[in-house]
C-alpha cells in the first residue's frame, strides 16, 4: 500500500492574494507602475464592493421603514376605532343614567340602615 503525504513536501509556493502590496520595495519601474496599478484597481473593487453593500442595505432599511409606516397606519385606525367606540359607549352609559331613577337608599339625607 502507498501513502502519499497531504501536505506538499516542499516548500509551499506563494498565493496571489489581492490586497495593498508595498510598492516601494520595487526598484525597477515597470514593477513599482505594475504594484501601483494593481494597488488602484483592488481598491477601486473595494469601493465598488462597499458601495453595492451600502444600496442593498439602504434598500432593505427603505423596505423596512415603509412596512413599519403601514403598520403605524393600521394602528393609528383601530386607535381612532376604538376611541369612537369608547366615546359611543360613554353616550350609552349617560344616557342610561339620565333615563334611570336613582337607587333606593342613594338620596341625600336618608338614613342608612344600621345592623346589629
Amino acid at each position: 500500500m502507498i501513502v502519499l503525504p497531504l501536505a506538499p513536501a516542499g516548500p509551499a509556493r506563494a498565493q496571489d492574494v489581492p490586497g495593498i502590496e508595498i510598492c516601494t520595495r520595487e526598484s525597477r519601474l515597470d514593477r513599482r507602475t505594475s504594484c501601483l496599478q494593481s494597488n488602484v484597481e483592488f481598491l477601486q473593487q473595494v469601493i465598488a464592493k462597499n458601495a453595492l453593500d451600502a444600496q442593498q442595505k439602504l434598500a432593505a432599511a427603505n423596505r423596512d421603514i415603509a412596512a413599519l409606516k403601514e403598520q403605524l397606519a393600521g394602528a393609528n385606525r383601530d386607535v381612532a376605532t376604538l376611541r369612537d367606540a369608547l366615546a359611543a359607549v360613554q353616550a350609552r352609559v349617560e344616557a342610561l343614567a339620565k333615563a334611570s331613577p336613582p337607587p333606593a337608599g342613594s338620596l341625600k339625607g336618608e338614613a342608612k340602615p344600621q345592623g346589629k
